[in-house]
């Protein structure tokens, strides 16, 4: 965990700074930059930075107008969502039915969270901007140039080109990441879901309820806390298996495939590759149809008497193999249907790395004496474990939000017999995001959802800092050298 901790004491040291560099801004500055606190652009001004005074100073009156005009609305009720229930009233003049002054909670959450990030955006930029014009007041102070704005342009564009390239990207992140995260997390302590759906109702905040409904294991909350605990055993076994299958799956064909005594590999290969070419969710449609109950499958194994003789032994009590709507065998189908699409991928992957790997080495062993399992076991394992290892983790994280090869093959398939699963909406063939696909598509249940979604970003995140951690630590590297 040492990075973690060294990555979060550069961070943490980071925000100290900043908050230092500002305080000696307002505590050295002249009357300029103490005037810039009210006056975003005096600083500037000042020092004859003349447009960029006048850009700091719209984007001031921007924020306060934005802020008066139409923020303060939906922020000075963010703390009840809402009061006022929407309401048809008669009006005799029209002779129509009109709705109310009526609140929108969802709206007023979307807006206020929107409203937050302009305000923390805004109080960075303020602060910095206080800071510039400290350093600027020092430059004049020393004699030095002061830039104009075409020269701070010419700046960014040369010296500082990667704050200009990253500026969309990181855009991009806080409207279409944090923004979402952030109300996805705010949803999880209210009783947003079907009963209480805006317009017409309105919903409120619950605190930590939806946490304790998730973790009870007694009560009326029992239902949810059940099929969380099932849901989220299935959802790790799943990924474990898939990951590890697909990946050592991977590496023994290309090893099979790349192998001198093996006959047209290029033609192997090529059979393996047009599997990917295939769109997955073809290929698991096909495949869910053919295990279908009444599938081609099936039919077959009732023909030549196999359906018979696993129901003499008990092994089943219907008159077909449930391949895909019961439990056991669909856990089972569903990790071996998963290796027919996952091997590919890792064979070219493992195939790349293979062909790389330093000649001198294996040509070493041999001569020592090293059977061909002790060259794999002690080499060639060991080498592509270090080149895909974060790819590997990478794959884990993947699977556990794999959306496609579950739904696809369990939807109108399987069918639960469990009420308690059942009545919490979940199945248990379901993975943590298809539950939680279900809940909000089908049942509007975005407060559980929401909760879901916040266990499965921990699950992930603290299993990726781990192993990357671990994947990281020490100079490894020299090791292969």
């Amino acid at each position: 965990m040492s990075t973690v901790k060294e990555g979060l004491k550069t961070f943490f040291g980071a925000i100290g700074s900043f908050f230092r560099e500002f305080g000696e801004a307002v505590a050295k500055g002249d009357l300029f930059v103490k005037l810039s606190l009210i006056w975003m652009g005096a600083g500037y001004i000042r020092r004859k930075q003349f447009i960029k005074g006048i850009l700091m100073t719209l984007l001031e009156v921007a924020v306060i107008l934005y802020s008066v005009g139409f923020a303060m609305d939906y922020v000075t009720k963010f703390g009840t969502l809402g009061t006022v229930q929407q309401e048809a009233i008669f009006n005799l003049a029209t002779m129509q039915n009109e709705f109310n002054d009526y609140d929108h909670s969802f709206m007023i959450l979307l807006f206020s969270v929107i409203t937050f990030v302009i305000w923390a955006t805004f109080l960075f930029i303020y602060m910095r901007s206080i800071v510039n014009c400290y350093k600027l007041q020092k430059k004049a102070e020393a004699g030095e140039h002061i830039n104009t704005f075409a020269e701070d342009l010419v700046e960014y564009k040369n010296q500082k080109f990667y704050i200009t390239l990253l500026s969309l990207p990181v855009l991009g992140v806080v409207l279409f990441t944090i923004v979402p995260l952030i109300i996805l997390i705010f949803v999880a302590f209210t009783n947003y879901d079907q009963q209480h759906m805006p317009p017409s109702s309105l919903f409120t905040w619950v605190g930590f309820d939806n946490f304790k409904s998730l973790f009870a294991s007694g009560g009326l909350t029992i239902t949810f806390g059940y099929a969380f605990r099932r849901v989220l055993v299935w959802t790790l076994v799943w990924a474990f298996f898939a990951t590890i299958t697909t990946y050592f799956g991977g590496i023994l064909l290309s090893l099979l495939i790349n192998n001198k005594k093996t006959k047209f590999p290029k033609m192997w290969r090529t059979l393996f590759v047009i599997t990917i070419a295939v769109p997955q969710f073809v290929s698991l449609l096909l495949v869910r149809n053919f295990f279908a109950n009444n599938g081609i499958f099936n039919t077959f194994c009732a023909s030549i008497g196999l359906t018979d003789w696993l129901r003499d032994i008990g092994m089943i009590s219907t008159s077909y193999i449930p391949f895909l709507s019961a439990p056991g065998w669909a856990h089972v189908m569903i990790i071996l249907i998963n290796i027919w699409i996952g091997v590919p991928y890792q064979m070219l992957i493992a195939t790349g790395v293979l062909m790389n790997i330093p000649t001198d080495q294996l040509e070493s062993a041999r001569i020592d004496g090293a059977t061909p399992r002790q060259v794999f076991v002690h080499i060639t394992m060991p080498y592509v474990l270090f080149i895909t290892g974060p790819a590997l983790i990478t794959d884990f994280v993947k699977n556990i939000n794999n959306f496609n090869v579950i739904f696809l093959l369990s939807e109108n398939v399987y069918t639960t017999t469990d009420q308690l699963m059942a009545n919490s909406q979940a199945s248990e063939v379901d993975l943590l995001v298809t539950w939680l696909y279900r809940l909000t598509q089908n049942y509007y249940n975005y407060k559980m959802a929401s909760v879901i979604g916040i266990m499965v970003f921990i699950i992930c995140a603290v299993f990726t800092l781990v192993t990357f951690t671990k994947f990281t630590k020490g100079d490894r590297e020299e090791a292969f050298r």
